[in-house]
Order: structure tokens, then C-alpha cells, then sequence
């Protein structure tokens, strides 16, 4: 065995090794000289040299195309086995083109981005498809960003109110064809009301009026929230440069009952091309357990309660409140439909927005143009009225079961609906 193992290595030995370093080295020259053809696909391509003034659908400010690149690639096998389509980008040389060439690309336009790999030495042929670019007029402008209904739900004790302002615009550059569509169509941005948390609005609540809670409560958007992506002009998204950016805020109302004090009037309503089927004249609302006689007019007199309004809104309509029972022809066996209505809305909300108008007290709402200030609250005003409900004293709603009956109108509570529907022969369901 040692006499093998001794012929084996010693024997001869420097020939033996000169024949190892041999095959080492043919297997070193073999291993680079071998090639290897390899696809590769999204290649990003960057554009340098813009004349001024122009620019190309789809170029990100940084200089890159959206569109990519398939690459054919001939090389070294180790190098080209190697890469990915991180590894490298085409760089286009655009001095001195015409408004649309065909770029032809070749290995000197290929940048590596690993500083490990050495495409100039690696890569000996590059084929590709025609690559068609072209040049078109860089224009700046404005286009609109509407702000859409939140999703998502408000903090406990807190009710969404409106999100303010609805428009903005966004100031951008690119491809004059691309801003065009732009311009038509507007960009939004929908913020979720699930990321703000009840902690906040209280801090907010009890910061905004010296440490007692505000109904209403502004939560200020924050500068991260102010962006959107558009992705055929940028790859990031694009900060909002609005002046009026600074004033977004979602509004909150705090869940407060808040007490009506007064009466609510019952009226009836005929609908004047079913009259000739009615006997309005011989109708009335009945008196009863809900409905009292005051001075002569059917009126609500049980305590009622108002939530998801502030205080003043609630002090300006006050005694301007109707409850417009509907009255159909088919309704002698069925419970009419009835609607909460405000007397002379539009005065009431000229009150309204005359009154906070002002109030110097509100240093957030007075930072805004004294037009969008006004267009403001007249819209908090409307959101009131279209949300308004009644409530009782234990947070429930208020709900109303009416019905014909021989000639009277009743009204009852829908609480006791069933009791209701006996009384007129129809069975609960």
C-alpha cells in the first residue's frame, strides 16, 4: 500500500504537477472562452440628454422609461448565467435626435448597476427589437384631486361629518397628450377613517375649546397623507402643492344627545294628482298618547333628542322642525310614510353660516379665504340637515308607525307596531 501510495505521488513528481497546473490552466481558458446566448427581459431603459423642453411618454422624473426591455445577450457563460435584469439598464443618448429615431443598442449602452459585474468585458453582442422613441412637447400644468367620502369607521363616540376641502389641484409636469388626459380626468385620493384614533380627537376635542370638548372636532390631514400616485408620471408618489392642502381636514361630531325643548309640529301631505282619491278636507290627526293638541295644531310634545349635530345648528332650527305625514290612497290597510322637514331651510342656514362667519374664536376655519370659509359651513349645514334623526332618552331612535283609520291619521310609536297592525286588521309579521 505504501509503495502504491509513493509511486503514486512521489514518483516522477514534477512532471505530475506541471500536468496538473496544464489541465488547470486549459480548464481556466476553456471556462472563459466559452459564450452563451440568454434572453433577458425587463431591462429598464433611461433616457439622458433631453433637448430642452421635450419629453417622452411614460419617462419617470429620474430619467427611465415605464416601458422595458427584452435583451438578447451574447457573453461570457459565467457572466450571462449570472444576470439579472437588476444588474444592468440601457442608457440612450438623445442629443442631436430627431423628434422619433430607432435607438440601436449595442454593448456600450448597456450601464451595469452590481459593481461586481464587468459588462464591458463580459458581454460581447446585444440584439433587441426596433425600440421606437419618441420625442414630445414637456408642458406644466394643473389637474384636479378630488377628495372622496372616506372609508372605513370613525373612533368610538365620534361620527364622521365631511372631509373638507373636496377639490384640490396638483401642479405637473410631463408629455403634453398625457396631461391633457389628465386634466379630464380627475385623480382621488380616499383616506380611511380607521387610522385615526379616538385618543387623538379627544386631545383635539379638549385643545380646541381651552380644555372643554368641542362637538365638533377638525382632525388636520396629515402632510403624508397628501400624496397620490400616479404611475405614468412617476414611479413615487406626488406630493400635493395645493396652497389649499394645508387646510384638508376631516371633520368628526361628537355622539352627544342633544335636546329639541320644543314641540314638534304634524302636518299632512296630498299628493295633488291623487287628491281626487282622498277626502283631505274630512282628514285629521288623531290626538292620542304621542300627539297633543297645542293651540289648536297636532303637536309631538314627548321628549325628543337630536345626536350627530352641533349645539347651534340645533338652537337655529329649533321651532322649525315638521314632522310631513304622507298620505296615499292605498293606505287604509297600511302605514303611511312620513318625513322630518326644516321650515325655510335656506334662511335657517343663512343664520347659521352668519353666526360662525362671525365667530373669531375659530382660528382654524378663519385661515381659510372668507368664499371657501362660506362654502365651508354652508356645507357643514346641509350635511345636518340630510343626516338629522330624532332620538329618545335612552339613544334609540325615534321611529313612527302610522295608519288610516275611518278618516283619522294616528300616529304611534313603532315600538308598538304589532298592537298597531290588529288595531287595523292586518297580521304582525
Amino acid at each position: 500500500m505504501k509503495t502504491l501510495l509513493y509511486n503514486l505521488f512521489v514518483t516522477h513528481w514534477p512532471r505530475k504537477l506541471i500536468s496538473v497546473l496544464l489541465a488547470l490552466v486549459a480548464w481556466l481558458m476553456v471556462n472563459h472562452t466559452l459564450t452563451s446566448t440568454r434572453n433577458v427581459s425587463n431591462v429598464p431603459v433611461r433616457i439622458i440628454n433631453l433637448p430642452s423642453g421635450k419629453t417622452i411618454e411614460g419617462m419617470q422624473p429620474n430619467g427611465r422609461l415605464a416601458k422595458k426591455l427584452t435583451l438578447t445577450l451574447v457573453g461570457n457563460k459565467n457572466l450571462i448565467d449570472e444576470l439579472t435584469p437588476y444588474d444592468l439598464e440601457v442608457v440612450i443618448d438623445a442629443s442631436g435626435k430627431p423628434d422619433e429615431w430607432i435607438a440601436m443598442i449595442s454593448k456600450k449602452n448597456l450601464v451595469s448597476l452590481n459593481p461586481e459585474i464587468d459588462i464591458s468585458k463580459g458581454i460581447s453582442r446585444v440584439y433587441h427589437p426596433n425600440f421606437v422613441v419618441r420625442l414630445t412637447k414637456l408642458v406644466t400644468d394643473q389637474i384636479p384631486i378630488i377628495i372622496t367620502q372616506p372609508i372605513g369607521e370613525a373612533p368610538r363616540s365620534y361620527q364622521f361629518l365631511d372631509v373638507w376641502p373636496y377639490r384640490l389641484n396638483l401642479t405637473v409636469s410631463g408629455p403634453e397628450e398625457v396631461i391633457k388626459r389628465l386634466k379630464l380626468k380627475e385623480q382621488r385620493i380616499t383616506f380611511n377613517l380607521s387610522d385615526i384614533s379616538k385618543t387623538e380627537l379627544d386631545a383635539l376635542a379638549a385643545g380646541t375649546s381651552g380644555g372643554k370638548a368641542s362637538d365638533i372636532v377638525s382632525y388636520f390631514v396629515p402632510d403624508q397623507w397628501k400624496q397620490i400616485n400616479i404611475p405614468i408620471l412617476s414611479d413615487s408618489p406626488i406630493e400635493i402643492d395645493d396652497p389649499q392642502s394645508k387646510a384638508l381636514r376631516i371633520d368628526f361630531i361628537r355622539c352627544n344627545l342633544l335636546s329639541i325643548e320644543t314641540p314638534i309640529p304634524v302636518s299632512l301631505y296630498f299628493n295633488p294628482e291623487e287628491i281626487n282619491n282622498l277626502s283631505p278636507a274630512t282628514m285629521r290627526i288623531a290626538e292620542g298618547d304621542l300627539v297633543s293638541d297645542v293651540g289648536g295644531l297636532p303637536m309631538i310634545t314627548s321628549p325628543l333628542f337630536a345626536n350627530g349635530v352641533d349645539r347651534l345648528f340645533l338652537e337655529t332650527v329649533r321651532g322649525m322642525i315638521e314632522i310631513v305625514v304622507i298620505v296615499t290612497p292605498h293606505s287604509e290597510r297600511g302605514l303611511l310614510e312620513w318625513s322630518l322637514q326644516f321650515i325655510n331651510s335656506r334662511n335657517l342656514e343663512d343664520r347659521y353660516v352668519a353666526t360662525l362667519m362671525s365667530d373669531v374664536s375659530d382660528q382654524d376655519i378663519r385661515l381659510l379665504q372668507p368664499s371657501m370659509r362660506e362654502e365651508y359651513l354652508r356645507n357643514r349645514f346641509r350635511s345636518y340637515m340630510n343626516r338629522f334623526q330624532l332620538f329618545k332618552a335612552d339613544e334609540s331612535k325615534f321611529e313612527l308607525a302610522i295608519f288610516l283609520k275611518n278618516q283619522s291619521i294616528i300616529l304611534e310609536e313603532s315600538s308598538h307596531l304589532a298592537e298597531i297592525l290588529n288595531q287595523i286588521g292586518t297580521p304582525a309579521q
